[in-house]
């Protein structure tokens, strides 16, 4: 799927919006995390697309990894990060693997962003994953990872999210995204993508993923299970409280020690 969306995908998303609003208070975090003096915070953002929040930290000064499972958005983050004029690591890797590739205790921070977590599909794949982000992480390490609030999702049964238009001179896009909830349990998630030049007639293309909805107590539980510890729940990047029955989002902090 990923593959497919990954020429667009940064049309799709606001990122001068998205980054002005949740870059204050990742920061405010990452800022807390004790390293010695004279060090660099070293930070991996895994599952990370586009590599958009990984630029925009190298340019804040953090030595900055990404990894995603996706080929193509990994060349397309690298032209990203080419023509941002900063140095980025990008690897094509996936959950459960990165300390294989990284090495145990290599980084400060681990971000887990963008509803990335749920395209697990079993327990047990999500614990390898956790397990992983809890290998990679230095002692005093957080990790961060963001989700679609799931308990309210799976409470209302809301299939639609918002969709998203974009021009580019002669040119247009609709991005319609919607879920299916199956009856084993899962969600798939559809991604429409309509495109069309001047007054041709729409082309569209469609992509779908099964996603795992993790609810706040299950991820909470498993963070627990695999060692972290100091485990915070927040409703959005800008860090207000998580409300299961409202949040926009579920936003876990967790700490390595």
């Amino acid at each position: 799927m990923y593959d497919a969306l990954s020429q667009d995908y940064d049309r799709f998303v606001n990122w001068q919006e998205r980054l002005a609003y949740e870059l204050p208070f990742l920061e405010k975090i990452l800022d807390s995390i004790p390293i010695p003096e004279g060090k660099k915070l070293r930070i991996l953002d895994t599952a990370c697309g586009t590599g958009m929040h990984a630029i925009a930290l190298a340019r804040r000064g953090y030595a900055v990894v990404g990894s995603d499972l996706s080929p193509k958005m990994i060349a397309q983050a690298k032209q990203n990060a080419e023509h941002a004029g900063v140095q980025v690591r990008f690897e094509t890797v996936g959950f459960g693997e990165q300390a294989t590739l990284f090495g145990e205790q290599s980084f400060d921070a681990v971000l887990c962003l963008g509803n990335s977590l749920p395209h697990l599909l079993t327990e047990e794949d999500v614990v390898r994953a956790l397990t992983d982000f809890y290998h990679l992480l230095r002692p005093s390490g957080i990790v961060v990872i963001q989700n679609r609030n799931f308990d309210q999702i799976l409470e209302t049964r809301q299939r639609e999210m918002e969709p998203r238009s974009v021009r580019e001179e002669d040119r247009e896009w609709i991005f319609v995204r919607f879920y299916d909830f199956l009856e084993n349990g899962l969600i798939q998630f559809n991604f429409l993508t309509l495109f069309r030049r001047g007054e041709e007639a729409w082309r569209q293309n469609w992509q779908s993923s099964l996603l795992k909805p993790l609810l706040a107590y299950e991820l909470s539980y498993w963070l627990n299970r695999v060692g972290f510890c100091k485990i915070c729940l927040f409703g959005n990047l800008v860090g207000e409280a998580f409300d299961p029955a409202c949040s926009p989002n579920l936003v876990v902090l967790a700490s390595k020690d």
